[in-house]
């Protein structure tokens, strides 16, 4: 398969923005990304490639933000060697350590997790995922019925499993997302972890105790009202992928109004989790 690489080369701008963007390139296909010393790389097959969407997409002000882009098509090359040589383990308040298949063990921590993402996301390195991850460890899982949707790897299934949930249901739209978690729920030894490929429409007839969401934005607020639906009355929703200033009262406004209670948040990076309760 031949991959277009683009070379974003910033010359201005937060860590926070460079972020954003990358959410943003990855709402449009792009799958895999590499730091670089003045910015960094993204990829995307050649046959995936939108032109278009991505000229859109940089003519959006970003505030602050100023980048030059150069697009060239690169030969076949090994992926997984690509991440794996920028994915280091990680440890999450101190309780869990995510790791890959290659890096050693560390049996002192409580929780464990293997993943070896691939081509989908969800490795713990992100601050959304990472504030998730802790919002986990610090709330009760166990005996509980739980949905992450828009799962990336099962980073956020797996742990609810290891939690003590009764069965997780996670949810994805890319079909490589759901082979990385069967995969991954195999390599952590969880069994009570479901994998589909779809939308909110997988949920018919489904109720939850537990709702983990770690999209973005304007997903979240499409989605919210079946999240209302699919959630039992006390059940805990748990959101990430937005940013606190710009989106987070917004959010919690569209929430409450579908009888959630806003609980607490969590801000790294300007990045922002939150906590509500269906009431």
């Amino acid at each position: 398969m031949k991959y277009v690489e683009v070379i974003f080369q910033m010359r201005s701008g937060e860590e926070w923005q460079k972020d954003l963007l990358i959410s943003d390139l990855a709402d449009i296909g792009f799958d895999t990304f590499e730091d670089t010393e003045s910015g960094f790389a993204a990829y995307i097959s050649a046959a995936n490639l939108d032109l278009q969407a991505l000229e859109t997409l940089m003519l959006q002000p970003y505030e602050g933000l100023e980048v030059d882009y150069k697009i060239q098509e690169i030969e076949n090359q090994n992926w997984n060697k690509l991440w794996e040589s920028n994915f280091n383990p990680i440890e999450v308040g101190g309780q869990c350590y995510v790791r890959a298949t290659f890096h050693e063990a560390k049996p002192e921590f409580p929780y464990e997790i293997i993943i070896d993402p691939k081509m989908s996301f969800g490795t713990g390195h992100h601050q959304t995922t990472s504030m998730m991850l802790q919002y986990i460890l610090e709330n009760d899982f166990n005996g509980k019925q739980v949905l992450d949707m828009g799962c990336g790897t099962g980073i956020l299934a797996i742990l609810a499993s290891k939690k003590g949930a009764n069965s997780v249901l996670a949810v994805d739209y890319d079909e490589i997302c759901v082979e990385s978690v069967i995969e991954n729920r195999v390599l952590n030894h969880v069994e009570d972890i479901e994998a589909l490929c779809g939308s909110y429409e997988v949920l018919t007839d489904r109720v939850f105790d537990v709702i983990l969401a770690n999209i973005n934005r304007n997903i979240l607020l499409e989605q919210l009202p079946q999240y209302a639906l699919s959630i039992r009355t006390g059940g805990e929703l748990y959101l990430s992928g937005f940013y606190e200033q710009e989106d987070l009262a917004i959010l919690s406004d569209a929430a409450t109004s579908l009888g959630f209670e806003f609980i607490s948040n969590k801000v790294l990076n300007n990045w922002c989790a939150a906590k509500f309760v269906k009431r």
